[in-house]
């Protein structure tokens, strides 16, 4: 009579089945420490870099904006866009998108005033055109035709002698519409650069 082979004890030893693993031999110190270490380093560039980076564009920012209000401190102007308030008053709606747009506000108990730059796009400048009430776009302006006065642009620093071509206008209303004088330069025929000076009479 044959007896029937038992199986192993899983407590005996013997080589590894095809199921088993073999166990991962303990870590060394040294080893432990490394990982550590790499893992700390990675975790702060992770959180160093960005930070240095926002850190890097807030002071260029900064720094640009210190550089404008210089620009247009020496001329009056300040840098940035005229609120909400004072484009609807003075009629004076500024394309979107618009670059370089400085302002400045004169009152007193007869007459308020309203000096505006700002560079757009050629669709831009018909856009502000129609929106102004002259309802012929860039076709209005007149070539050479300097509308805004030695006394107003003596007010921002406003030379015009660059070679241009210049352009001009003068959106004429009655009391108290405000009236626009208008100037263009268009020395970049892509990017025309816009002078406006809004008056209104109560």
């Amino acid at each position: 009579m044959t007896v029937p082979r038992q199986p192993s004890s899983p407590d005996l030893p013997g080589p590894p089945g095809p199921g088993d693993t073999e166990q991962r031999p303990p870590e060394d110190r040294r080893h432990m420490l490394r990982r550590r270490w790499l893992t700390a380093t990675i975790i702060v560039l992770l959180i160093g870099v960005p930070a240095v980076y926002l850190l890097i564009s807030a002071n260029q920012s900064r720094d640009s904006g210190r550089d404008k209000e210089k620009k247009y401190s020496a001329t009056g102007l300040t840098a940035g866009w005229p609120s909400k308030v004072q484009r609807r008053l003075y009629d004076v709606p500024i394309p979107p998108y618009s670059e370089e747009v400085a302002y400045y506000e004169t009152n007193n108990w007869r007459t308020s005033r309203l000096y505006v730059q700002f560079l757009t796009s050629n669709e831009g400048l018909d856009k502000f055109l129609r929106a102004t009430g002259t309802g012929k776009g860039v076709s209005a302006l007149k070539k050479n035709d300097i509308t805004i006065s030695k006394r107003d642009r003596k007010v921002v620093g406003w030379e015009f002698t660059d070679p241009g071509p210049w352009w001009g206008l003068t959106h004429e209303m009655k009391n108290p519409t405000p009236t626009q004088d208008i100037v263009v330069n268009r020395s970049d025929p892509k990017h025309p650069m816009v002078y406006v000076v809004s008056t209104t009479t109560p």
